[in-house]
């Protein structure tokens, strides 16, 4: 296997006139579109015409399609050799994936031309028949180095472990990897198994460097913090493209880091990682050099933002336009209204106590008071959106709430409550979706403390009084049916939920019809239900 040495720009600049790069790789990545087939305004969610004609959207396949082309057609054409990849979660997110289940993926993304993409966890949402749709409608490969579908009647020799892609003169290798813990967050069912990502992605590039492929790209959907893992594990990486944290790298305000971040590879080379935030709205471009042995010295480019100065693929806008037409009714009743901007950014729910989560537990505790129910738990990463103060439209709701779940209640001790919370906080570090936003509780969190060991001052409202929780004593909980079957590492309400009753209705419903019946329009707030140490 050939050693990869990335060198600084200083010494890249000091040798420039001894030495030539044989071929500069424009790669072209998307990551966690999450079914934004229309352009999105700031909130992430569907832009609408007012905000269109104020140029104050983004994204948009159309628009996603006409980037591409743009620099595609440049790079080709100064000589250059370019690929266009996807790390991941293109379903779910949108009514049209509600609408169309796939079929609007693999349509848009055929069109637009991408050369590759990696499984993400959301492509599992409706089971491997939902993955099936992708990877039998679309004419590139779909990857995934760490699953075995071998055991799938549905999906067996259907999701490559690599491939191998040939520009020009040039063979480059594309290894994959989605998060161990998606039988979690998705369902892949039980005869899809998954391998350790390290030693999947190891065995890949093996395969391919016998092959005689020395310049090997990873196509992940782990999320940020275990690519740095990857890049300091894995050997013969040239670089890494990733999704599933919607990890916004870059030299913007915001941005979580360097794009691309360097990390130290286990043979003391640099390994360039990249993510391009979610939902279409950067298109995230690296160039990578290559001297004539095919050593990688330099890594360099930004995520360009698409903004309303792109102007999107006019045959894609109308095919996206005649799409919405069956959903345009339901997308556009106005169901309530809001005082204020209601927060659903994921770094905000992920993490804290957020006026989304506020919102959705309440009203799920506001539908099943009757039964007895009190409290209400809610996964950070079930809220994909916030909401734009005044009109409140289904769409936006549907848009926040996409999954389709609905309604469950159980009972259980305040015991596996506690328990429960500690769950929610058992990857802070890592701004899992599993974090619990809550209702008829208040609790404390430290995220310094051993997972396992950072919940405490679990309080529970009795008599309009905020007493300590009774770890013995059962009460009535309120969450989604996905949660409640053990979705999102919840094992404790699947295992020791009493009398669990999945009765509906979708969860959307729930909150639309709970904002519907807010005299005088709905108010955000936070009041502290949950603190932060």
């Amino acid at each position: 296997m050939t050693r990869r040495l990335l060198v600084a720009a200083s010494a890249i600049a000091m040798f420039a006139g001894t030495a030539q790069a044989e071929m500069v790789l424009h790669i072209l990545h998307t990551n966690d579109v999450h079914s934004r087939i229309e352009p999105i305004n700031s909130s992430d969610s569907t832009c609408n015409d007012e905000q269109s004609a104020a140029g104050e959207c983004f994204g948009g396949v159309a628009r996603i399609s006409a980037k591409i082309n743009e620099l595609r057609d440049q790079i080709v054409a100064e000589g250059g050799n370019v690929l266009v990849l996807d790390a991941g979660d293109q379903y779910q997110g949108s009514l049209f994936y509600t609408t169309y289940k796939g079929k609007e993926v693999v349509e848009f993304m055929n069109a637009i031309g991408y050369d590759a993409m990696a499984v993400g966890n959301h492509e599992f949402d409706d089971g491997p028949e939902g993955l099936a749709v992708l990877v039998d409608g679309v004419d590139f490969p779909v990857l995934s180095s760490n699953i075995d579908v071998s055991q799938s009647n549905v999906l067996a020799e259907r999701v490559a472990k690599h491939a191998v892609i040939e520009i020009g003169e040039h063979k480059v290798g594309v290894v994959a990897a989605l998060a161990m813990d998606t039988p979690e967050t998705a369902s892949p069912g039980p005869n899809v198994i998954f391998q350790d990502d390290i030693e999947s992605l190891s065995a890949a590039v093996e395969d391919l460097s016998a092959q005689g492929v020395d310049t090997i790209i990873a196509l992940t959907h782990v999320g940020f913090v275990r690519d740095q893992e990857l890049a300091a594990t894995v050997p013969g990486l040239d670089a890494i493209v990733g999704g599933h944290s919607h990890t916004l790298l870059g030299d913007m305000d915001g941005a979580d880091g360097s794009y691309p971040t360097m990390v130290a590879g286990p043979d003391g080379a640099e390994v360039p990682i990249v993510q391009a935030y979610a939902y279409g709205k950067y298109l995230g471009h690296l160039t990578l050099t290559f001297d004539d042995e095919g050593v990688l010295t330099s890594a360099e480019g930004q995520p360009i933002l698409l903004d309303a100065s792109v102007v999107p693929d006019e045959a894609l806008a109308a095919r996206v336009a005649d799409m919405a037409e069956p959903i345009e009714a339901l997308r556009e009743e106005v169901v309530a209204s809001t005082s204020a901007p209601i927060d659903g950014d994921r770094a905000n729910c992920r993490a804290r106590e957020c006026e989304m989560g506020n919102l959705v537990a309440d009203a799920m505790v506001d539908r099943v008071r009757e039964q007895g129910v009190t409290i209400a738990i809610q996964n950070g990463g079930g809220l994909r959106a916030s909401i734009d103060e005044g009109e409140v439209t289904m769409g936006e709701v549907y848009t926040v709430l996409p999954f389709q779940n609905t309604l469950a209640t159980f009972q259980l001790t305040g015991a596996d409550i506690i328990a429960a919370l500690e769950n929610g906080a058992g990857q802070y570090e890592e701004a899992a979706g599993r974090f619990a936003q809550v209702s008829g509780l208040k609790y404390t969190v430290d995220p310094a403390a051993e997972a396992g060991a950072r919940i405490s001052e679990v309080m529970v409202e009795a008599e309009g009084q905020w007493v300590p929780i009774d770890e013995s004593a059962t009460y009535g909980i309120a969450t989604n049916n996905y949660m409640r079957g053990g979705g999102d590492g919840y094992a404790v309400f699947a295992a020791n939920g009493q009398n669990a009753y999945d009765f509906g209705p979708d969860l959307a419903e729930v909150v639309a019809d709970y904002l519907a019946a807010q005299e005088g329009g709905y108010t955000p707030y936070l009041d502290g239900r949950i603190t932060v140490k």
